[in-house]
């Protein structure tokens, strides 16, 4: 297991994900945890003038252990190691604020987005709560050391898994795990609001069959979760990116409120961790039971 709270600060990226594979793949569904890596590494660290606490708080903290359980059911999980605060997988590659670096950035810089003009770009400027990360500017020839070594590589394999699970079952679909805040931060449009249980994004509905994004609902609703569709979060890069019905592409996120398992303080697991993980893994069963012919054009 883990430690809690910020033990693990200051590790290099050593390898920037692992992917726990299934005995066997036996369901077209794909699991990734993108924002709960927690390898911070030292340069990072010293760059920025932030506790480690409050650098850890803008992970989605133990994510991929609530999910841990996917392989059980033929699905793999794929994991990223670096934390979102260095390398935001679920953004374009290039979406970089040009007042965290000297000098002017190249062209093609997406300069321009709501993440940028939020601080949440691909390389973030500021935390959770809205404070900034870094001391001084930064060079862009450190943004783009974390896209070759981080963002790029988390991609390439995942969809080197949607292929495969694309080429062995004639469809896909993919669960981006992810957590929330109880209480809406000051970037967000839901400010200073205490949250639902759960989120569905499915990109109001053009990134997952509407089966799927019903049956995860259901199962949630069943178990005595308050579950919403699409706000305050429709789904990211990610979601958009790989989900593609017409073409047999499925890609659903799932949004956990913290409170439910987490000292959002402490960055430490609660009372509630073992008992939401069992549910997931429930609603992880229910997912992989899925008929891949339900999910096919």
């Amino acid at each position: 297991m883990v430690p809690n709270s910020a033990q693990l600060m200051e590790k290099e990226v050593e390898t920037p994900f692992d992917i726990i594979e299934p005995a066997a793949q036996t369901c077209p569904v794909v699991f990734a945890s993108p924002h709960s890596g927690r390898d911070y590494p030292a340069s990072f660290v010293a760059a920025s003038q932030l506790d480690p606490v409050s650098l850890r708080r803008s992970e989605d903290a133990f994510v991929d252990e609530l999910y841990e359980k996917a392989p059980n059911f033929g699905a793999p999980l794929l994991r990223a190691h670096f934390p979102r605060a260095y390398a935001d997988p679920n953004r374009e590659p290039w979406e970089l604020d040009p007042a965290m670096f000297d000098g002017e950035l190249p062209n093609y810089i997406n300069t321009s987005s709501p993440r940028v003009y939020a601080g949440l770009g691909t390389v973030a400027k500021v935390v959770t709560d809205g404070t900034e990360i870094y001391k001084n500017k930064i060079p862009f020839a450190e943004a783009q050391s974390r896209v070759e070594h981080c963002y790029k590589p988390y991609h390439t394999a995942l969809q080197g898994l949607l292929d495969r699970t694309y080429e062995k079952f004639g469809t896909y679909l993919l669960i981006d795990c992810h957590s929330m805040p109880s209480i809406g931060g000051p970037m967000d449009r839901d400010h200073g609001n205490n949250r639902v249980d759960m989120v569905l994004g499915d990109a109001n509905g053009v990134s997952c069959s509407p089966r799927v994004t019903s049956l995860a609902h259901q199962v949630l609703r069943d178990m005595g979760y308050r579950v919403v569709l699409n706000t305050p979060y429709a789904g990211g890069y990610t979601t958009r990116h790989y989900g593609r019905p017409v073409d047999n592409h499925h890609t659903l996120q799932i949004e956990v409120n913290r409170a439910l398992y987490m000292d959002e303080l402490t960055i430490s697991r609660s009372q509630g961790f073992e008992q939401l993980a069992d549910n997931l893994t429930h609603m992880v069963e229910a997912l992989c039971s899925v008929d891949p012919a339900t999910l096919t054009r």
